[in-house]
């Protein structure tokens, strides 16, 4: 029995808190972690215990009185490590195990007290434990020199991402410094591909994945409420306010500007009912003292329904108590979000999640529920990790270089050669780029020696260096001396305009770019308020789906009236193409001057589509959101079109070294490319903007299917 395997305090614990039965994902992995010395994927649907299931078995075998901190947990979120440092420090309450948080808002004299005295328990970001191997490389190996167990949380959110690579390599770091090897624990409720969760931990073989299958069950309810304004409809917000006004409820909308203005209007609309008062919004540009401000309340009240209107900063695991309802505000970009939002409610035993879908067009209501079918179906997105990360390569040969206080050639290329992260680039590729950062002045290169060059300096000592996502320029937003939050830089921003932010509409009353500071006052001019916010990438299943969606005469009952009939309605336009092979035929339809062509194809296929056709001199426009290129009427047929396409991509190399010349704002997607060779650049973009494969797969086999005469 599992709960016999556990270490006495661990059992005196679980007898405190009287619970009536361990969980079945900490049933399996108790076992499994005490008995064996392999890694483990813990994944099982949110609020079913995978915390717990990773440390009780880890808090009963380590031997805390080592030397050295002997367990570390690496969490995406500052807000997740606070949230889960009570947590862990609660299961630590019979023992003599010291938890730590380290984190650029963390107590200093804590850090302090942990680098004099090494142990116990430490909670990290990846860019912390970055800014310790640049700046303080002696405490990295005091600290973790002698780890037992490395805990990823959240694991599926650093796959896929330049933040999981990242965080491959400094995994990869502390396994070259450390004396024995340890073992790794990633946890999540949403994976869609278990190998790539496999190969966060260097050693795939050695590492087993523990499934709990067990359903939450979940009631989904769609409502329709068409607008073809920036703004939400009123008859939206009013059905909104009256299905969740007597709930404790999380709005996720698909942009901080949708979620402020939310908030905003459901204050009004609770005002003028008599309603309750507790409307918050919760996103990255709200002040963090108010982000846990809310949280906190959220978790600790007990007595009063309240609404947070959200993005994904409360998506992921921290523990704001118990929700009533989940809403969602026309579709997310992907399957793995709409499955974590979903699970923050009905988190108690028994309960069912609720889930209210609201679309505002016809196509956010299909991938709405083609979204939803898929969930049904069991499917997740794989997320696609980088083979050849060259510019994670080239930022971490930095980090290296300053961690080393200088690197002898002969030991940098080793370091990089048993780093799993870059085991698939080549040595010829590593020496390529190490010779244009010296070219760049990042390295100087005395006899064999790298050392930080002059401009190298610049970059390592800054703060920014720490993360390899890009930020977006901030603006500080403050009224009369206190910071309310942050706004992303856009040259709408100007005095006189209204911005949403902390549920709250502000003027802005001056705006000083050099300090990047605004003040805003209270508005009360009525004055329509700027809105900020990014689509997301949509895979090419959810939009087959949506295809076969519109095919199909099948009825769902989770549609209300409205939505139903905005779905026969746009089923009725696509009647009229005969579509036979779904993989291959592709609706085409000539109106108004212009030819509109339904892909039906993932995002990044769509962007190769429209790159293609650009270079093939024939003007189009792509939107992404209905999967449609709008083409002249006047487009060559089909056998002609592919020739233009197939002789754009026979020179496909050309064309991206004149985009990333012309327009060099392209590589924003990756922080570092930036500064790569050229040829290097262009293998990003093919890799991690474009899809080039997968278009030219789908040009092979597309027949264009114009409407029937009938």
């Amino acid at each position: 029995m599992s709960f016999e395997l556990l270490s006495e305090p661990i059992r005196k614990y679980i007898r405190e808190k009287r619970w009536d039965s361990l969980r079945p994902i900490q049933v399996a992995a108790i076992s499994r972690i005490i008995g064996t010395d392999s890694n483990y994927i813990l994944a099982s649907r949110t609020a079913s215990g995978k915390t717990e299931a990773a440390f009780l078995p880890i808090l009963s075998k380590v031997n805390f009185n080592e030397k050295g901190a002997q367990v570390l947990y690496i969490s995406p979120l500052i807000a997740l490590i606070n949230d889960q440092f009570t947590r862990v420090e609660n299961l630590c309450k019979n023992l003599d195990v010291e938890v730590t948080k380290w984190h650029g808002e963390a107590s200093k004299s804590e850090k302090n007290k942990l680098v004099a005295n090494p142990r116990g328990i430490v909670l990290i970001t990846p860019e912390s434990l970055e800014a310790m191997f640049v700046n303080a490389p002696y405490n990295v190996k005091e600290l973790f020199g002698n780890l037992k167990y490395l805990v990823v949380d959240e694991i599926h959110s650093f796959i896929g991402t330049d933040r999981g690579i990242q965080l491959k390599s400094l995994i990869s770091r502390l396994q070259q410094i450390n004396s024995a090897s340890f073992n790794i624990i990633g946890l999540s409720a949403t994976i869609g591909d278990f190998n790539e969760a496999k190969r966060m931990t260097g050693d795939e073989a050695n590492t087993k994945v523990l499934l709990d299958k067990t359903a939450k069950e979940i009631t989904a309810n769609f409502y329709f409420f068409e607008s073809d304004k920036m703004e939400l409809p009123d008859t939206l917000l009013d059905d909104l306010y009256g299905k969740t006004k007597n709930a404790k409820v999380l709005i996720f909308p698909n942009s901080r500007g949708r979620a402020e203005e939310i908030a905003v209007k459901l204050q009004k609309i609770s005002k003028r009912e008599k309603g309750h008062a507790f409307y918050f919004s919760h996103h990255s540009s709200v002040d963090r003292e108010l982000r846990e401000y809310i949280e906190y309340f959220a978790k600790n009240n007990q007595r009063n329904n309240f609404c947070i209107a959200c993005t994904s900063t409360l998506e992921l695991g921290i523990d704001i108590g118990t929700v009533d309802q989940v809403v969602q505000i026309d579709a997310t970009s992907s399957i793995s979000s709409l499955i974590q939002r979903v699970g923050r409610s009905g988190r108690r035993e028994g309960e069912k999640s609720s889930l209210l879908l609201y679309a505002t067009d016809e196509w956010s209501l299909l991938q709405s529920l083609s979204c939803w079918i898929l969930y049904q179906e069991g499917f997740i997105e794989p997320s696609i990790t980088s083979e050849k990360p060259y510019d994670i390569l080239l930022h971490q040969i930095l980090s290296i270089v300053k961690q080393n206080s200088g690197c002898k050639h002969k030991d940098l290329r080793e370091k990089i050669h048993l780093n799993f992260a870059f085991r698939n680039i080549s040595a010829d590729d590593v020496e390529i780029i190490l010779a244009e950062l010296v070219r760049l002045d990042f390295l100087e290169l005395l006899q064999d020696e790298y050392i930080i060059g002059i401009e190298g300096e610049k970059i390592v000592n800054s703060r920014d260096f720490y993360t390899v996502f890009k930020t977006e320029p901030n603006l500080k937003v403050v009224n009369a001396g206190k910071t309310i939050g942050e706004i992303p830089f856009s040259p709408q921003v100007k005095i006189n305009e209204n911005i949403l932010l902390a549920a709250r509409i502000w003027k802005i009353i001056d705006v000083d770019p050099k300090s990047k500071r605004i003040e805003v006052a209270p508005a009360r001019d009525g004055k329509k308020p700027l809105f900020f916010g990014r689509a997301g990438m949509v895979h090419s299943r959810i939009r087959q789906k949506m295809l076969e969606v519109l095919l199909n005469s099948v009825e769902y009952c989770e549609l209300d009236e409205l939505s139903t009939t905005a779905l026969n309605t746009i089923r009725k336009e696509f009647s009229i193409y005969p579509i036979e092979i779904i993989d291959d035929d592709r609706p085409l339809l000539h109106k108004a001057g212009e030819t509109l062509w339904f892909t039906f194809q993932s995002t990044k296929v769509n962007r190769s589509l429209h790159f293609l056709l650009d270079k093939a001199g024939i003007n189009c426009v792509l939107d992404d959101h209905s999967s449609c290129l709008e083409l002249p009427l006047d487009c060559p047929r089909l056998s002609i079109l592919k020739d233009g396409l197939y002789k754009v991509l026979d020179e496909i190399d050309f064309h991206l070294e004149n985009i990333i010349r012309l327009n060099p704002s392209i590589m924003e997607f990756s922080k570092w490319g930036v500064f790569l060779p050229i040829q290097y650049q262009i293998l990003l973009l093919k890799e991690r903007y474009f899809d080039f494969d997968q278009t030219k797969a789908f040009i092979d086999k597309v027949n264009f299917i114009e409407p029937s005469a009938s």
